[in-house]
């Protein structure tokens, strides 16, 4: 490999898409009744069930950036090896991962001149971070360097659409990842947002619907509004612990969308905190995101 992809907890990248586009990726931590644990894709603390259970069960879970000492060691490990690395990071609206990184990086520039780690503000999260990752593989397997990949991400970007919903924007809400989301909280009854990563990365409520299966309608007709060349690339859907939502909406998106593929995932346990149980999100590359927040 000409160059080393390293990824964080956000991505919802499981160990075998890890494993076949050969990505990395560094841990952020989750905090439960005081005690930390590694945010791992891989669910190596708690189960999904398990994890998203304690939610429903009203237990606060937080969140930690990815540990400054993690980053250098990521990379120094890689530099010191020859390689290039570019690191795709959460949306730098909703983490200071990405933020870290730079500093990191800037500090590692003197000591492997010949070497060099381009960070890449995803603007977004969950698997339509991990796309961005897969798309990186796909580039360096196409001979593509590192300086070639991470210009190319980041000038199409925000060519990767964001669709979900919420059971409620309590858990967006309580950890500042949610923008216009007032509208939303006269708790009437069967009200469900529709939201967006939008141009700066923000979690963004755009428009409401009435009832589960109207939010899942307008999902699939966004993402079939949005998305170009579908029989050419794969439908990523996440889920807060709700695989039969997440099934619906799949078959939902494919009577409008021909994709050539379909990957349903849970969302993990650092998004997962964000979003709560039943939250569902579909994920497609097609027109620009022009939206912005209120």
């Amino acid at each position: 490999m000409s160059f080393t992809i390293i990824a964080d907890s956000t991505s919802d990248l499981n160990k075998e898409l890890r494993d076949r586009y050969k990505i990395d990726y560094v841990t952020m931590n989750y905090v439960l009744d005081g005690v930390e644990y590694p945010a791992s894709l891989d669910w190596e603390s708690h189960s999904p069930k398990e994890f998203y259970d304690l939610m429903r069960q009203g237990k606060r879970i937080t969140t930690t950036q990815v540990p400054r000492e993690l980053f250098y060691d990521k990379f120094s490990a890689n530099l010191k090896d020859g390689k290039d690395v570019i690191y795709i990071a959460c949306s730098s609206a909703l983490s200071g991962s990405y933020n870290l990184a730079t500093v990191v990086a800037k500090e590692l520039a003197d000591e492997y001149p010949n070497n060099t780690v381009f960070c890449v503000d995803s603007l977004i999260s969950s698997l339509g971070q991990g796309s961005l990752a897969i798309k990186a593989s796909e580039l360096r397997s196409e001979g593509k360097t590192a300086a070639e990949t991470a210009d190319f991400l980041i000038s199409n970007r925000l060519k990767f659409n964001q669709f979900g919903t919420a059971d409620t924007l309590e858990y967006l809400r309580r950890a500042g990842r949610v923008k216009a989301s007032k509208a939303f909280f006269g708790n009437l009854f069967g009200v469900k947002p529709i939201i967006i990563s939008d141009v700066n990365g923000q979690n963004y409520a755009y428009k409401k619907t009435k009832g589960s299966l109207n939010a899942k309608i307008a999902i699939a007709e966004d993402i079939a509004a949005a998305v170009e060349n579908p029989q050419d690339q794969i439908l990523y859907i996440s889920h807060g612990d709700d695989i039969t939502s997440a099934e619906q909406l799949k078959e939902i998106i494919l009577e409008r969308v021909a994709f050539k593929g379909v990957h349903i995932d849970h969302i993990g346990p650092i998004v997962g905190s964000c979003v709560g149980p039943g939250t569902i999100i579909g994920f497609c590359c097609g027109k620009e995101v022009t939206i912005k927040g209120e």
